[in-house]
């Protein structure tokens, strides 16, 4: 009677098996729709021109390019894209590290403080991450241009440094997770302000700048439209301008594919790195305290 009980408690709390097949094939699913095109630009980037359009495009071509395509891509106009890929580490780097502070402040701020207008800053918030930011570029340019600020690193940098989103994220989470009675204990200990934020709220909050900073990253990195009306001096350019750079110029030069192909290929590994780096603590975070 009693293994009848067990036996069937556990089926009840388990999952069947015909809803773990199908959530299974949905991950694969999506698992596919993300890497094959990760896969296509390690393919593409082996192949030389020839054998880009005269090959197919999942498979390997008739001679291996790889090598030679990377020292083309890093050794061409001496070696402009190095600029390219430092001017991206310090536009994504630097911006997302301070993106993420001041949106953990912004956030732990609204979370933890009762003050006058509370509410309008963060619904002002809120219609900030409803702006999308090809909307906000034009007056950007147009406010930096009469700055004298345009066609510099700052033009793009400074606008990087605000995230509504990271903000949204930060409050909601520093509201449910930092204990208010935390901070009124660490106050009765003597700490101020400030170091109660660094020491505690930054701990606390871990797993969401871990998310904001991914985020942010990726977003940063990834930035077209902003440069693009930004800049107009193509040391300045980061990564994702340089190789559309290039790619413009493949009617008039066919060799550009090759560097295209194998300046993409770079461009990915520091998202990969940072993702594979960063996740744990993610993961981490996220169940920190889930068991006790």
């Amino acid at each position: 009677m009693s293994a009848s009980r067990v036996s069937t408690t556990d089926r009840s709390a388990g999952k069947s098996r015909s809803s773990a097949i199908l959530v299974t094939a949905i991950l694969v699913l999506v698992a596919i729709y993300f890497l094959v095109p990760v896969y296509w630009v390690v393919v593409a980037s082996t192949k030389s021109t020839q054998d880009l359009f005269a090959s197919n495009g999942f498979l390997l071509g008739g001679t291996f390019s790889l090598w030679h395509n990377l020292s083309q891509v890093l050794s061409y106009d001496n070696g402009i894209f190095l600029r390219w890929f430092l001017n991206s580490v310090l536009y994504a780097g630097l911006g997302s590290l301070i993106a993420t502070y001041l949106a953990a402040a912004g956030g732990y701020a609204l979370a933890k403080y009762q003050f006058r207008g509370r509410q309008l800053i963060f619904g002002t918030v809120l219609g900030g991450v409803l702006v999308p930011g090809t909307a906000t570029a034009l007056p950007l340019f147009l406010l930096f241009s009469q700055l004298g600020l345009a066609n510099t690193y700052w033009s793009v940098l400074i606008p990087s440094l605000v995230s509504p989103f990271g903000l949204f994220l930060c409050r909601i989470y520093a509201d449910s997770t930092v204990d208010t009675a935390l901070i009124e204990a660490a106050r009765i200990d003597g700490a101020g302000e400030l170091r109660i934020f660094h020491t505690l709220g930054l701990r606390i909050l871990s797993p969401a700048l871990v998310t904001v900073f991914l985020f942010q990253l990726v977003g940063i990195w990834n930035n077209f439209f902003l440069p693009l009306i930004m800049l107009s001096d193509n040391s300045l350019y980061p990564i994702t301008l340089g190789l559309n750079n290039w790619r413009s110029q493949v009617d008039r030069l066919p060799e550009f594919y090759e560097l295209t192909t194998g300046g993409v290929l770079l461009s990915i590994i520091p998202l990969a790195i940072a993702m594979v780096a960063l996740q744990r603590f993610w993961r981490g975070g996220l169940t920190e305290g889930a068991v006790k």
